[in-house]
This record gives structure tokens, sequence and C-alpha cells, in this order.
């Protein structure tokens, strides 16, 4: 069992485990209990009636957060001609081809996101040992295998998020930061859980959204109202 510290317990006490509040409502406690002394992240967790082991009920994407998540990303982008030049004007911190595949594969992962163009998958496919269990290795569902490398680096530097959904059938997001306001976590908040039910899969039947809690990464969890957020 875990043990939680002195804050995350006095911050627990704060929480009534037996309610499930409205989002602004979650929100504002959140900020109000975060535990530590620097700006925590503020994440959502969300279960769907899905079964992850079916190949049709499998739930992936990305989506732009209206607000931004608070961290700058770092992007790297594999391209080559023209496309790294879109790369490098779009503000990607790296671009590069086969140098750069190299780096990779000798265990350099000073990034967050990886782009690359179709043409270089054939390449970069070589990566996936390596990105694949750092969730980094780009995919057309989550639009970082693109020719519209300007776009992807801007929506990535904006605040884009990829989701995908755990062996639990869970989801889980960054939504912002403690020092948000309570409205731009709200905002953020909606829009993730539109997309989820945006990208619903023909075969999931029954209540979709089953479960909603915020928190912040060292605070405890807080129980969201499903029907003021999924209705």
């Amino acid at each position: 069992m875990v043990k939680h510290g002195k804050k995350y317990q006095q911050a627990l006490e704060q929480v009534d485990r037996d309610k499930a509040y409205g989002p602004t409502e979650a929100l504002d406690l959140v900020k109000k209990i975060a535990p530590a002394n620097f700006d925590e992240t503020v994440e959502a967790a969300i279960r769907l009636n899905v079964d992850p082991k079916r190949s049709d009920q499998q739930v992936r994407g990305a989506v732009v957060l209206p607000h931004g998540t608070g961290k700058t990303k770092r992007v790297l982008v594999f391209a080559k001609g023209e496309k790294a030049k879109e790369a490098e004007a779009a503000g990607a911190d790296y671009v590069g081809d086969e140098d750069l595949i190299e780096k990779v594969s000798q265990g350099w992962l000073d990034f967050d996101v990886v782009v690359a163009t179709p043409d270089m998958m054939g390449q970069v496919g070589k990566l996936g040992r390596i990105l694949g269990p750092k969730g980094l290795m780009p995919n057309p569902k989550t639009g970082t295998v693109t020719f519209e490398v300007e776009k992807a680096v801007s929506e990535s530097k904006a605040g884009k998020i990829e989701y995908r959904v755990d062996k639990a059938g869970n989801v889980h997001a960054p939504i912002g930061k403690v020092s948000f306001e309570t409205r731009e976590l709200a905002e953020n908040l909606e829009t993730l859980i539109e997309t989820l039910i945006k990208a619903k899969p023909p075969a999931a039947k029954g209540r979709y959204i089953r479960n909603v809690s915020v928190s912040s990464s060292m605070g405890p969890g807080i129980r969201v109202d499903v029907s003021a957020v999924a209705s």
C-alpha cells in the first residue's frame, strides 16, 4: 500500500470522498489543496467504458487544449529538404534525418514530441524500441506522421497533447498548471472530454464516460460529476 506524506493527508482531509463535485468546484479545490511548493501539473483521469484488449475499442488521438498545458515542449522533427526548412521556420527545436536518427539510436532523448514526414518513417521505424516505451513514436493517429510539418510543430508548441486508453480503460492527461485560472482549467477539461466523446468507438456500448477525476500531480484525486462534463 502506498504511504503518503503529511501534506497529502492534510489535502485529502479537505476532500469529500462521497461527493461528485461540479467541474469548477473540483478544480477550485485542486488549486486550493495542492500540497507542493512548486507549480504542480493538474491532471485529469477519465475512465471509459471500453475493452482495450479489443482492437475495435481502442481510443487514441491528440487534441490542442485552448489554454495549453503550461509546459513548453521540445519538438524534434525527422525531415529532409524543404520540409526540414519548414520545421525550422515553425520553431522545431531539433531537425534532421540520418544523423539525428543515429543520435537517438544511441540513447539521446532530450525532447518531448517527435514529428516525422511519411517518407522518413522507413528509417524512423527502427527507433521503435527506443521511442515506443517513452510514448514518443510518431503516429498518423496523433498527427505526428505528416507532411504538414508547420502545423504539427505549431500545435505541439501551442499545447497539443496526446491521449491513449490504458489497459484498465483509463485516459490520463495533463490539463494545465495549478497557477492557471479555474476557468482555463475547466475549458481545457471540457475540450478533452468533448474530444474523447467524438473518439468513441462504434463498438463501445452503454455509458461511455464512466468516471472523471482531477488532481494536482502531488495531490489526491477529486471526483467530478460526470453528468456535468459529459452531458
